[in-house]
């Protein structure tokens, strides 16, 4: 059974930094390239970052280039998000999947920014 656990939100002021994890079981991790996504009250789920399998490569969101940066560890099964320099725009709960299977979700991190 394909499981996701994500941990690390919190509230933050602008500005401030935040860490986030998911761990994943139920699969073989290191073969699957992984995406972070977040959700924003009465919003759709938007996709944020991904990497590749090794982790050599990554995308982001043009609205948080420069400031998150996704990065994984394959002997623990998990990918991380570092967010820094955090908006108030990006208050949301914080998921991580597989990137070609977005069907799986785990119960999220909640991230809120103050201003």
């Amino acid at each position: 059974q394909v499981q996701f656990v994500e941990s690390g939100g919190g509230l933050v002021q602008a500005g401030g930094s935040l860490r986030l994890s998911c761990t994943a079981s139920g699969f073989s991790f290191s073969a699957y390239r992984m995406s972070w996504y977040r959700q924003a009250p009465g919003k759709e789920r938007e996709l944020v970052a991904t990497i590749s399998t090794s982790g050599g490569s990554t995308t982001y969101v043009d609205s948080v280039e420069g400031r998150f940066t996704i990065s994984r560890e394959n002997a623990k099964n998990t990918v991380y998000l570092q967010m820094n320099s955090l908006k108030p725009e990006d208050t949301a709960v914080y998921y991580c999947t597989r990137t070609s299977y977005p069907n799986s979700w785990g119960q999220g991190t909640q991230v809120s920014v103050s201003s």
